[in-house]
């Protein structure tokens, strides 16, 4: 229940203490969609096929979970800064926004996606073998959006009052249990696609249940009321949230463009790339998730501090934050010789794709420590409170860069061309934020000292 001190002159130690639960609550969330996989997966005689209609379902599945973000992490920055300034009341009316907002945008999404289930899975790779799987856990997962989608969107705004350790806690309450419920429906009740479905919206419902009681509690700093909707509050949110929501969702995109191209340049054995494409993506995950719970979880300090205009602190936890990214990056990528075995192992004993799949994350690991700067410096300028440079970046790399590779390399070098398309995105959209970083930050610095100066002559 012990906030942190955003404004703590000891940087390092206010970034470690935010991005530690931050990291390990992103790797725990990996574990909703990989025990999912790695179950259905050993399925008894149907685990491929399974495991290639959830993989279909998985980019989809994050895609109606990357509107929480859309909320989250547009609201939580202008949140975190609110408390920098010392404006509670505006803080309590941006979180009551943002939970309106969520409950809108998951009303709308669950709709959309059960009314158009049968042409979305069709397009985006699902095949006359595999339609069925992805059906049954798209029909659940789209019913029971509004569980991940608050609990994803709301324990943001745990994390800006500096309650670090409650919002890993709301991760891991819902990825135990998905770890428990996961061989019950699947192998038990014998619900192969639809159990594992079953049992990650009832694991995001306890999550879900864990953040509106935290928020509701009298002992929690910022608490969660009801308000009247307030138009140019959401505008805001949603105007800062753009970026990270075009982050994931087109992440999702991507990989749901990625199925379908691996369908059709496969011929007869498109469903097979889809499953070596699931399983790579899963390992990747492993990777993406914790890094984004570095960039994003360390957010705060960044906002506090902005708010409070501390530019200081705000250079010096940059500089930690990108230190960070770096290293885990590193980690990883010296870890991905000797892991990858071992973890495709867990999915499939078919000989074939398990080659393809170890052969597919070592493309995937080629441009990983470039990565790094791409997520400290895109998400850093989005705690700073700049969309326009983050929204920009994101587009860039993902929907020029990433899509462009995805359409064009299959067509002239093959099938599994599409797996280097990966590779070129991060490595060139390192390059190009890094570049854009590098000129605007002291630009932002200069304008919030020059504010902070103006404050001090007022007085």
């Amino acid at each position: 229940m012990k906030a942190i001190d955003l404004g703590n002159k000891k940087v390092f130690s206010t970034v470690l203490k935010l991005t530690l639960p931050a990291m390990l609550a992103q790797f725990i969330n990996v574990l909703y969609s990989v025990v999912d996989r790695m179950y259905v997966g050993n399925i008894e005689d149907i685990g491929d096929t399974v495991l290639a209609g959830v993989g279909v379902c998985a980019p989809i599945s994050t895609l109606i979970t990357s509107f929480a973000y859309l909320i989250g992490s547009g609201g939580a920055p202008l949140f975190a800064m609110s408390l920098g300034e010392g404006k509670q009341d505006n803080a309590k009316r941006i979180l009551s926004n943002a939970f309106v907002s969520l409950i809108a945008l998951a009303a709308l999404v669950s709709a959309l996606m059960l009314s158009l289930r049968r042409p979305i899975l069709m397009t985006f790779g699902a095949s006359e073998n595999t339609y069925m799987y992805a059906e049954r856990y798209l029909i659940v997962c789209a019913a029971g959006a509004v569980f991940p989608i608050l609990a994803t969107g709301l324990n943001q705004f745990i994390a800006a009052q500096g309650y670090s350790g409650i919002s890993m806690t709301t991760t891991a309450i819902g990825a135990a249990a998905n770890i428990a419920l996961d061989p019950l429906f699947i192998f038990v009740f014998r619900l192969d696609a639809m159990g594992a479905a079953i049992a990650t919206v009832l694991s995001q419902f306890l999550s879900f249940a864990f953040v509106i009681l935290f928020l509701r509690m009298k002992r929690t700093q910022v608490r969660l009321t009801l308000a009247k909707p307030d138009i140019k509050v959401i505008f805001k949110i949603v105007k800062l949230g753009l970026s990270p929501f075009i982050i994931i969702a087109t992440d999702s995109l991507i990989i749901i463009v990625s199925n379908a191209v691996l369908q059709r340049y496969g011929g007869a054995d498109g469903d097979m790339w889809i499953t070596v494409s699931t399983v790579v993506q899963a390992f990747f995950c492993l990777i993406t998730m914790p890094l984004l719970g570095i960039s994003t979880g360390s957010q705060p300090v960044l906002s506090y501090n902005y708010g409070a205009k501390n530019v200081g602190l705000i250079k010096r936890a940059e500089k930690i934050i990108l230190g960070m990214c770096l290293a885990f990056t590193g980690i990883m990528f010296a870890l991905s010789f000797a892991i990858a075995a071992p973890f495709v192992s867990l999915f499939t004993a078919d000989a074939q794709i398990a080659a393809k799949s170890v052969w597919g994350i070592r493309v995937f690991m080629i441009g990983v420590i470039p990565l790094a700067f791409q997520y400290a410096f895109v998400d850093g300028l989005t705690g700073l409170g700049q969309p326009q440079y983050s929204i920009i970046l994101s587009m860039a790399r993902k929907l020029v860069v990433y899509l462009g590779c995805t359409l064009l390399l299959p067509a002239f070098f093959g099938v599994q061309s599409v797996f280097y398309a990966e590779p070129a995105c991060d490595i060139v959209g390192a390059i190009v934020s890094t570049t854009v970083f590098l000129i605007v930050f002291p630009k932002i610095l200069k304008k919030r000292l020059a504010a902070a100066d103006a404050d001090l002559l007022a007085k």
